[in-house]
């Protein structure tokens, strides 16, 4: 069958059609004159079966004769040509009809001039069907009634059913058609979505395996970082160790030795009054060198603390000139009396630093005590100014200078330039290691320019401004072993960066500092009630709610009870204890750490308010029991001072003779001061005593910061987040060797 292009059959173009869907009504319209070829026969068999009711047989013979030739002609030019055969076939059928009713007169065969008309319609089209009503109207309109013998009500009959068939075909097919046609619109722009989805699977598959690789490296890096993270976490928990047992050892007899010197330089009145200057001179060389002592153990306290990475600074915009007018006034007596210039030169237009006032004026101090050491003639020279967005402080001294070889060793621990120096000067070669590493964590440098004979200028700078975020790029995992491989296209995986908001809880502000010292890329909000704490979640979506409280199982009864956590948000209950969260957590007034300095002490015990009043002093120690007898006896408050050298010989003191306040060494044999306070609480006649613990136990020191933890959401939890929890806090707290290879969350029910 030759192709020709076939309107449809209402007045929408043909170009708003597809090729596909104009294939398949010219199918529906081909089949439609197959169905009309059997009619045909069947309408011929009926003229040869009615010929009696003709006038003249043969006419009735020929032409239902001719009805089996026109379908046989209809079929041959169906494959030869489309519209042929529609139009041989509507032509045909219109003949035969007025050929019945002009030879067998019978005028209700009229009536059939509609089926050649929705012929026309269905095959051809529209237009071919308005068409051909038409021609069938004009035929029974114009023609004679001897020619076409039927009354005007027949013809009025066929004519009503010839237009009825035009129309009822159209109004049948126009809002099939436009189905169809919408049909077939979202057929196709369903394909399109299905070709864009398969491309968007493409995609996903593609950064699937993105991920895998990188998931892939990163479990060849954690297998190689494990052992020797394992084996670095050990020996810092070793170091740890060793410096707080070091420090407690050194403080308990320093604290001796320092607090019996100044009780015998500030009150020499105690032992008689008849102690020589010469004594007392030697005693203040003994006081002057444990107090230097007692500063070279803090510097390796923070030292060990820098190395661990817990170095806790109180940043806050300070005046410069403040901190170097002040390191100056300290150390000008030695420049006096060694007969020294000492200069100080400061730009007027410095801004306030961002820094921790304490540590940066350690860091002058320092430079300049060294400086000054090292000195004999001329002096040194001070001088700080602004660079860029930094601030630039130098010293400058006329000593003997530095060779170049020795510049590297001179910030190394414990290293000074030979044996001879150490000798002649003093020092333990911490100083500028220790100063170094202070400017550093204020994100500036420290360097020096020395020459033989020229003297010799130490420099570092302080930023202005906060300093920039440390790059946390995948680089710093980087070792000789790595494999790389090189990607063959760009990476589709999401970078996203989150910012995390945390609301602390707490009276104090411990929790808040170690927040704020180790977690540099979060929002820390503080308050101190937990209404404000719900007011803040409530406004702002937070990650978490921290809650620092020393008892944490009635916080977090409190926490539940209120209701008010916002649906999905945590909360995180622990203990973070400074000094006045460990006296709080003791049940004690205060807690002061050994080396205690007689100040110390007495402030402590005017804010008691006890002039006059009994003391009862506890310590396993001899010489401390004596070194605070002395120094609350020296007071001149009126103090009357009772001792025990045991827990057990406290509690019975306590319960005999009812002191007015207790000072309470917490590490004793037998009965340990944690009993001592435990057994005083219990006993309602002694438990109002107010206690003030002297111990070199530093809380705010201790590796363990807090011995529990409770966690509740808002909403509750799913058994999912219940396993994945107990997964997550089960490989931080367990050490590796002994997790092995748990997996909570690998089967789940449902």
């Amino acid at each position: 069958m030759t192709e020709s292009k076939v309107s449809g059959p209402e007045s929408t173009p043909t170009s708003a059609w597809s090729s596909e869907l104009e294939a398949i009504f010219k199918q529906l319209q081909d089949e439609t004159i197959l169905l009309a070829l059997p009619g045909l026969c069947v309408a011929g068999l009926i003229l040869l079966g009615s010929t009696p009711q003709f006038p003249d047989p043969v006419w009735s013979v020929l032409t239902g004769i001719g009805l089996f030739l026109l379908a046989v002609i209809v079929w041959v030019l169906r494959r030869w040509s489309y519209l042929a055969a529609a139009w041989m076939l509507v032509a045909g059928c219109l003949v035969a009809d007025l050929l019945v009713v002009a030879w067998s007169g019978l005028g209700p065969a009229l009536c059939l001039l509609a089926i050649p008309v929705g012929l026309a319609t269905l095959t051809v089209g529209t237009a071919a069907g308005l068409a051909t009503a038409v021609v069938c109207t004009l035929w029974v309109l114009l023609p004679p009634a001897a020619s076409l013998p039927v009354t005007a009500t027949l013809r009025t009959i066929a004519l009503t059913g010839i237009w009825s068939t035009v129309g009822m075909i159209w109004l049948t097919l126009r809002p099939l058609l436009t189905a169809v046609e919408w049909a077939w619109s979202g057929y196709a722009r369903n394909q399109t979505l299905l070709e864009q989805a398969r491309d968007y699977q493409v995609q996903l598959q593609q950064t699937l395996e993105d991920l895998t690789v990188a998931n892939r490296q990163l479990t060849r890096l954690n297998r190689q970082v494990e052992g020797l993270h394992q084996a670095a976490e050990e020996a810092r928990r070793a170091k740890e160790q060793f410096v707080a047992n070091v420090s407690h050892e050194l403080r308990t007899p320093l604290n001796m030795v320092i607090g019996f010197s100044e009780a015998i330089v500030e009150a020499p009145q105690t032992y008689g009054g008849n102690i020589s200057p010469a004594l007392l001179a030697d005693l203040n060389v003994i006081l002057r060198n444990s107090q230097h002592l007692s500063s070279l153990i803090d510097d390796v306290l923070d030292l060990s603390q820098i190395e661990a990475g817990q170095m806790a600074l109180t940043k806050e915009r300070t005046v410069l000139r403040e901190i170097i007018e002040a390191a100056t006034v300290a150390v000008r007596p030695l420049f006096e009396s060694k007969g020294l210039y000492l200069d100080t030169e400061v730009s007027e237009d410095l801004p306030p630093v961002f820094c921790d006032r304490t540590r940066i004026r350690e860091v002058v101090l320092n430079l300049l005590s060294n400086a000054g050491r090292f000195t004999e003639r001329g002096g040194v020279h001070v001088r700080a100014r602004r660079e860029r967005n930094d601030i630039v402080v130098s010293v400058a001294d006329t000593g003997p200078g530095i060779a170049d070889e020795d510049k590297d060793r001179l910030f190394q621990r414990f290293q000074q330039l030979d044996g001879s120096i150490r000798r002649r000067y003093g020092g333990s070669g911490l100083g500028l290691s220790i100063s170094k590493s202070f400017v550093e964590l204020h994100g500036g440098k420290m360097w020096l320019e020395s020459a033989i004979g020229a003297g010799t200028t130490f420099f570092f700078t302080l930023p202005i401004d906060l300093p920039p975020p440390v790059d946390g790029g995948a680089t710093r995992w980087l070792s000789p072993d790595w494999e790389y491989v090189e990607r063959t296209h760009r990476s589709l995986a999401p970078v996203t960066a989150v910012r995390p908001r945390l609301v602390v809880l707490e009276t104090g502000d411990s929790l808040q500092r170690l927040l704020t010292r180790y977690l540099d890329n979060a929002d820390i909000v503080p308050v101190t009630r937990l209404d404000e704490a719900i007011q803040q979640l409530s406004d702002v979506p937070a990650q978490v709610l921290l809650v620092n409280d020393v008892a944490v199982n009635e916080s977090l009864q409190r926490l539940n009870a209120s209701a008010a956590l916002p649906y999905s948000t945590p909360a995180i209950i622990c203990s973070v204890p400074g000094a006045v969260e460990a006296a709080d957590a003791l049940g004690a007034s205060d807690y002061l750490i050994k080396p205690i300095s007689r100040e110390a002490l007495l402030t402590a015990l005017d804010r008691l308010q006890l002039c006059g009043k009994t003391v009862l002093v506890v310590d396993d120690e001899p010489d401390a029991l004596r070194l605070f007898w002395r120094i609350l006896v020296s007071a001149s408050r009126g103090y009357r001072v009772l001792t025990a050298s045991d827990g057990h010989q406290a509690l019975q003191i306590l319960r005999e003779q009812h002191p007015d306040a207790i000072l309470l060494d917490l590490v004793m044999p037998d009965m340990d001061g944690f009993q001592v306070l435990a057994a005083k609480n219990q006993d309602p006649t002694l438990r109002d005593i107010p206690t003030v613990v002297i111990s070199a136990r530093d809380p705010a020191g201790q590796p363990i910061v807090s011995n529990a933890l409770a966690v509740t959401r808002g909403g509750g939890l799913s058994i999912h987040q219940l396993l994945a929890s107990i997964e997550a806090l089960s490989r931080i707290l367990t050490p590796t060797s002994q997790l092995g290879d748990l997996a909570l969350t690998a089967t789940l029910p449902g």
